[in-house]
């Protein structure tokens, strides 16, 4: 830990238990200075848990006002974090909660939720689940994104989501011979999709994502909205379950 986290809750701490004038150090000579100084530096070195106790302090202080702005940021937004009319929809589309994933096919953190995230859909049975296509991993995640979005939109959701699936599990590098040999496995038209993947409506569904994610402050994948709450990174089936849970619970 730095000293830049942990000393202003540490003076602000001291300054509830000090004399306002022993704290203001503009009002102390030299001598009061060294003197507090040496007091504040005996009593960390007798009392260690006390900078820890600090630091935790703030860290959830910090942690509640990310949250309570996470709140804010979805309200506002949610329209298009919900509807947006073009992101795959699966699970149950009249499930009672919703689940939102921004995602990329070459995180590695993605790969592993997936399989959480599955699990979470078969053992519930009531959950909306929706996928934000967020390639921001390289010219790999974008060709994923490009090929799924130009399936979706050639051949529907079934199409998308057997690919989607497929690429979640997949450890290859991501070519067109790779997407193509995935074509072939599903019965899609190849060069239909290839020819889809440049065009412009393909274009607009990663730009309006992308953008959507900017408001949000989200700058990693994956990244989780359930209902009113956003949660950033991987979460474990146990821990995905209890916050849907509490969302119920709460509504």
């Amino acid at each position: 830990m730095t000293k830049r986290l942990f000393i202003p809750a540490l003076l602000g701490a001291l300054a509830l238990a000090a004399p306002a004038r022993a704290l203001d150090l503009t009002q102390m000579t030299e001598t009061e200075r060294d003197l507090f100084r040496a007091e504040v530096r005996a009593y960390l070195m007798e009392n260690p848990q006390v900078i820890i106790e600090a630091v935790n302090a703030m860290e959830q202080r910090n942690a509640e006002a990310q949250a309570q702005a996470d709140l804010t940021i979805v309200s506002d937004n949610a329209e298009a974090i919900f509807s947006d009319g073009f992101s795959y929809v699966g699970g149950n589309p009249d499930g009672d909660i919703t689940l939102v994933e921004f995602m990329d096919y070459k995180c590695g953190y993605c790969k592993r939720a997936y399989t959480e995230v599955e699990k979470l859909l078969s053992a519930d049975g009531n959950i909306r689940f929706i996928v934000k296509e967020f390639p921001i991993l390289g010219e790999q995640s974008m060709l994923a994104s490009r090929y799924v979005i130009a399936a979706k939109q050639i051949a529907g959701g079934d199409a998308y989501k057997a690919l989607h699936d497929a690429l979640m599990v997949f450890n290859g590098d991501i070519t067109l011979p790779a997407l193509a040999r995935l074509s072939s496995t599903y019965g899609l038209d190849d060069d239909a999709i290839r020819a889809r993947m440049g065009s412009e409506e393909v274009t607009r569904e990663i730009a309006e994502t992308r953008a959507l994610a900017q408001t949000l402050r989200i700058t990693g994948t994956p990244t989780f909205v359930v209902e009113d709450e956003m949660v950033r990174g991987y979460l474990p089936f146990d821990q995905m379950q209890m916050i849907v849970d509490d969302k119920r619970d709460e509504g």
